[in-house]
């Protein structure tokens, strides 16, 4: 369980709201599932405090991005993520997503990286998909390689990717999970259908709204609120119209899924 996405709302939480997040999740979970919390920040010296406060709150592993607002070079930002990584003896997951944030953590970094034992994996959110495949030739299973776009996550689980960390999951967490599950038992026509009938929502994973997209979607099938926090608003007019025609269809006719939870 993945707490406080960058391209969510953690910008608009405080720490103590942070804390209270982490602290809710981690008594949800009761030990089921870990949870993760993700550092996104502007300093190396705010990073470490993060890492050091998610122990604190009982958070199980850390999901890392590059530092923020400012454009780090190759050196500087290895340098980042050792000086946190040694900081703290949760587990990592490093943030590739060069297309939001400006720098691509490319393999010649990971190898440089490869020495931190307890920087375990990457969410690769490139939406190269090849990236897995160079990944596994260069790494074998050094790093756990896992999805981070909703939209080719299919593609990568089949070309070696360990797993999915979705977006829609919040909305439709059974369809997600039996993807994911059916790819893991090779039982690719039939995750094949679900994902073919998820797409049009999975595509409010890669628009500059998705929280609002995915808010809603979770409001629509009763697992949330479409309510967010200013800056950002709830839509509106003909864009929430579209948005509920997409979920309403889906919702009107989600496949049928069977026993997927015993695969």
């Amino acid at each position: 369980m993945v707490l406080g996405g960058s391209l969510g709302e953690a910008s608009t939480l405080t720490l103590d709201e942070k804390e209270r997040l982490v602290k809710s999740a981690v008594e949800v979970a009761g030990g089921r599932v870990p949870v993760i919390l993700n550092i996104a920040e502007g300093s190396t010296r705010e990073a470490i405090l993060q890492a050091k406060l998610a122990k604190e709150w009982k958070a199980e592993g850390l999901m890392l991005l590059p530092p923020m607002q400012y454009k780090a070079d190759e050196r500087e930002t290895v340098e980042y993520f050792k000086a946190v990584a040694q900081s703290t003896d949760l587990p990592i997951m490093v943030y590739n997503n060069p297309i939001e944030y400006r720098i691509e953590v490319t393999l010649a970094m990971f190898g440089k990286l490869k020495d931190c034992e307890n920087i375990q994996a990457v969410k690769e959110s490139t939406r190269d998909v090849t990236n897995v495949t160079r990944m596994i030739n260069a790494f074998g299973d050094r790093f756990k390689v896992l999805c981070g776009v909703d939209t080719i996550a299919m593609e990568e689980m089949l070309l070696g990717s360990s797993g999915w960390i979705a977006g829609l999951v919040c909305a439709f967490p059974a369809e997600t999970v039996a993807i994911y599950r059916l790819v893991r038992a090779g039982r690719i026509a039939e995750a094949t259908t679900v994902y073919r009938w998820f797409m049009p929502l999975l595509e409010f994973d890669i628009r500059p709204k998705l929280v609002q997209y995915i808010k809603l979607a979770e409001e629509r099938a009763g697992v949330g609120s479409e309510f967010v926090r200013a800056p950002r608003l709830a839509l509106v007019g003909k864009e929430r119209e579209a948005a509920l025609t997409i979920i309403d269809t889906a919702l009107a006719n989600r496949p049928a899924l069977g026993d997927y939870l015993s695969l």
